[in-house]
This record gives structure tokens, sequence and C-alpha cells, in this order.
């Protein structure tokens, strides 16, 4: 699978970018800029099946219109993006802000926030290894955890503290060595057991798993869903609302972060 994003960016650090030379690039891309206002399902088409770089299809997963007449923001399968013009000819990479009246509003994280939110929602609970509490939770935060993470570790000891807070907990599997790594094997072990979360519990202490790890399991499709949404290490902790928070997060501070700063 091609990767633009860091293909664009690596090239961008071999040179040193002066004033006029970005000037250069920025009206370079501005002039390929078409006045397409009124054919925007065709341009998004377009892109959509049609974009190429090297000979190559692109594996497009979404093109949609940007507030910029003729930029459209392509979503990669792979979960990344970038922007295009209507005839795919020239690619910026980066974030689109919108300077609104109230500061900069960063367009581009918006829609990852979104597609995070839709992402997960697709993941039944059942999938999930999940730390509710006794009372009806106010918030419910996303986990994606490598049980060999020193971080992940203080961060499962902060569990019953959320949940007090009225914070639940979803566990998600993100093996950082990948499947074939002893993270992994615990993590199968893990959705595997007759009781997910006290064995979930027991990993995050190090204890050695002794159960099955060859049950029909999510762990393999999480870590892949993982990476499509962006995340590089472990905790990787999302909100309701899509944003991604990567490491770990004191009790208070993430209580506050969900608007439950008194609880």
């Amino acid at each position: 699978m091609l990767n633009i994003i860091r293909e664009v960016e690596e090239r961008m650090r071999q040179r040193t970018v002066t004033p006029s030379l970005r000037s250069a690039l920025f009206t370079l891309a501005m002039a390929s800029v078409l006045p397409i206002a009124a054919h925007a399902d065709a341009a998004t088409d377009h892109l959509r099946e049609s974009l190429s770089v090297n000979g190559q299809q692109m594996p497009v997963e979404q093109v949609t219109a940007t507030p910029i007449e003729g930029i459209y923001h392509v979503l990669l399968e792979s979960g990344e993006s970038f922007y295009s013009n209507a005839e795919g000819s020239h690619f910026l990479v980066g974030d689109l802000f919108e300077n609104a009246e109230t500061g900069l509003v960063n367009l581009t994280e918006q829609a990852k926030n979104q597609d995070r939110v839709a992402a997960l929602a697709s993941v039944p609970e059942s999938e999930r290894i999940v730390f509710r509490g006794v009372d009806e939770p106010k918030a419910t935060v996303v986990v994606f955890t490598d049980p060999t993470c020193p971080y992940c570790e203080r961060l499962h000891e902060t569990v019953p503290e959320l949940n007090e807070r009225g914070i639940a907990v979803h566990y998600m599997a993100f093996p950082r060595a990948g499947m074939g790594s002893a993270a992994a094997t615990s993590l199968q072990q893990a959705w595997c057991a007759s009781n997910s979360s006290e064995a979930m519990t027991r990993a995050q202490q190090r204890q050695a798993l002794t159960g099955p790890s060859d049950c029909d399991n999510p762990v393999a499709e999480q870590y892949e869903l993982g990476m499509s949404l962006g995340i590089q290490g472990t905790p990787a902790i999302i909100l309701p609302n899509g944003q991604l928070v990567p490491g770990f997060v004191p009790p208070e501070r993430l209580a506050a972060m969900l608007g439950l700063g008194d609880a």
C-alpha cells in the first residue's frame, strides 16, 4: 500500500523550505484549483475512482469537499489523509484550519474525530473488555491497551477510581509489537478467558495467563483498527467525541476532559 503521506513529508524534510519556496509551492497548489463548485460530486467520484500515483491506483476510502473551493479531503483505507485538487494533480499534506471568530478550528482533526466515533460504533460491547463500575456510567472512554506497556499498567491501576467518578473503561487490543508478540498472545488469552476482565487485570499486573489464545477473538481486528485510527502507542484513550488522547492521563484530568470535574 502506498504511503503518500510519509513520502511527501520525507521529501519536504530533505530540503530547506525558504519563504520564497513556500510561497511558490502555495501558489502552485492554488493555481491548480478550478472553479468546479457546481461539479463537486463529479470531482469526488473522479478522485475516488481514478486517483493514482506513479501509475498505481490509490486505496481511497472516502473523498469529501472542503470549505475551500476546489480542494478535497482524501481519506485512504489505511486511515491516512491528505488534500487534493479536483484533478488529483496536486496534493497538500497537513491540517486544514478555519479562521473562525472564536479562533482557529482544526477541521482536519474534527474529521478524524468523527471517523473514530463511527469506527468505534461498529465494534459491539461484546468484543470489548469492559470495566463499568456499579452505577450507570456518566461517560465512557475506549482505551487501546498493551499489557506489556508500563503506562497501561499505571492507567489500569486507576480504573477503580475512574469507575467511581462515573467513567466506564472499554478496553480494546493494541499489541505494540504486532500480532506475533507476547503481548498479542496475552491479549488473546484475556479475550478467551471465561472472566475476561479478571484476566485483563492479571495481565496488566504482569501475571502470566495460562488459558488458551486460539478462540474466536477480535485482537487482530482491533489491532488493525487501532492503526487505521492513527494510534501509534499505548495507552491510547479515545473520548466520546472521538478525540484521541495518547498516553496516561490522571483520573482527575480525564474527568475534567469529560466535563466531570466535580465528580
